[in-house]
C-alpha cells in the first residue's frame, strides 16, 4: 500500500537534501540493474523481493525504508556510508542498527514505533539534521542529548495523536541547534518548562503552534529570545472556521489576482481560482496558549475579553525576565 506524504520538512537554510516524502516512490529499485553507478537515491520495503541489490550500487548516498522488514532494518547497518536515511511505518524493539551507519547527516523516523530510547542517535557523530515524527513509545528525548553535530530538530506527532516530551532538559546537550520545531506535541513538565531552550546560544529559528504549550511558556519564549525568527506570537489571534464565496457585487470580485493578494489579504484565491472571505458567523479570537479559550468576534464582550488577555500576557512577560 502506498502512503503520499506532505513534505514537512523546512528546506530553507540547506539543513535537508533528502528527497521530498511524495518523490520516494520514483526511486524504487524493481526495475534498477544491480551495479548501477548511477543510483544515489533508493526506496525499498518489504515487497522489494530483491532489495539487497542497494548493497551493490557503489554511489548510494540516500534510501528509504517504506514499510520494512526486520531482516532489512537490520541489513543497513552494512552502509556505512549512507549520508541520507528515512524510515516510515516500521515497529522495531531498538534503534540500534543504525548506529553502525556513521556517516548519516540527515535522518527522518516517521511512524515508527515499539523502542523508547533515541540513545544510538548519540553515536551519529555526523547528524545534522533529525525529524522524528509520531514516535508511539518515545516520551524521555534524553538519548538525544550529546549529539553536538545536531543543527536541525523537529519534533511532531499527528492531529490525532500528539507525541508526549517528559521534558526539555535534553536540549541543554544540544549546543550547536540552529533551528527546533515542535508539532503536534504534549509537555508533561510545569512551568518553566522551556527554560532549557533559552540556553541555545546558536538556535536562529523555532515553531511552536501557539496551543501546544500553557501561555506563561509562549511568554517566557518572547522574553528570553526575542531575536529568534518565530518567537513571538499575537495574543488574541482571529481565525474563522469556514468561509463564504465573495459576493459578485463586490469590487474585489472583479480586481486582478495580483491586486488581491498584494492588497486584500481578507479575500483567500483558492487553486480552483475561487475567491472566499471568511464567515463572520464562525469568527473567534483565539488566546494565545493551551485551553486559553476563545471568544466570538462578533460578541460584544469581544473587545474587553482579548484587552483582559493582552494585560494578562504582559504580565506573564513581566513574570518571566526574572528567569533570564
Amino acid at each position: 500500500m502506498k502512503h503520499h506524504f506532505g513534505d514537512l520538512l523546512d528546506r530553507d537554510g540547506g539543513y535537508w537534501t533528502v528527497v521530498p516524502n511524495r518523490e520516494r516512490y520514483a526511486y524504487e529499485i524493481d526495475n534498477v540493474p544491480s551495479g548501477s553507478k548511477e543510483i544515489r537515491v533508493a526506496t525499498i520495503g518489504k515487497d522489494n523481493k530483491n532489495w539487497e541489490k542497494i548493497f551493490t550500487f557503489p554511489n548510494l548516498e540516500e534510501l528509504t525504508l517504506h514499510e520494512p522488514s526486520k531482516v532489512q532494518l537490520e541489513a543497513i547497518s552494512k552502509l556505512a556510508s549512507l549520508k541520507r536515511l528515512r524510515i516510515t511505518h516500521a515497529r522495531l524493539e531498538t534503534i540500534e542498527f543504525i548506529a553502525p551507519v556513521v556517516s548519516v547527516e540527515e535522518l527522518v523516523l516517521e511512524y515508527v514505533s515499539g523502542f523508547s530510547d533515541l540513545a544510538p542517535l548519540r553515536l551519529l557523530k555526523n547528524l545534522r539534521s533529525l525529524h522524528l515524527e509520531n514516535l508511539r513509545r518515545v516520551k524521555d528525548f534524553g538519548g538525544l542529548s550529546g549529539i553536538e553535530s545536531l543543527r536541525y530538530l523537529c519534533i511532531d506527532g499527528t492531529l490525532d495523536w500528539k507525541q508526549p516530551i517528559a521534558d526539555f532538559i535534553f536540549l541543554k546537550g544540544l549546543p550547536n541547534l540552529e533551528v527546533l520545531f515542535f508539532g503536534q506535541v504534549i509537555n508533561n513538565s510545569p512551568f518553566p518548562a522551556l527554560l532549557p531552550l533559552l540556553g541555545l546560544k546558536k538556535l536562529k529559528k523555532i515553531r511552536v503552534p501557539r496551543n501546544m504549550f500553557a501561555t506563561n511558556e509562549y511568554a517566557l519564549l518572547e522574553t528570553g529570545i526575542p531575536n529568534v525568527e518565530g518567537a513571538f506570537w499575537e495574543p488574541c489571534s482571529r481565525y474563522a472556521y469556514s468561509q463564504l464565496p465573495l459576493p459578485k457585487d463586490d469590487i474585489r470580485a472583479h480586481l486582478p489576482d495580483e491586486i488581491i493578494r498584494a492588497n486584500h489579504q481578507a479575500v483567500t484565491i483558492t487553486y480552483k481560482g475561487e475567491r472566499l472571505i471568511n464567515d463572520p458567523e464562525k469568527e473567534i479570537f483565539e488566546f494565545l496558549g493551551k485551553g486559553a479559550g476563545s471568544i466570538k468576534c462578533l460578541s460584544p464582550k469581544a473587545q474587553a475579553k482579548c484587552n483582559e488577555f493582552i494585560d494578562k500576557y504582559e504580565s506573564m512577560k513581566n513574570e518571566a525576565r526574572k528567569y533570564l
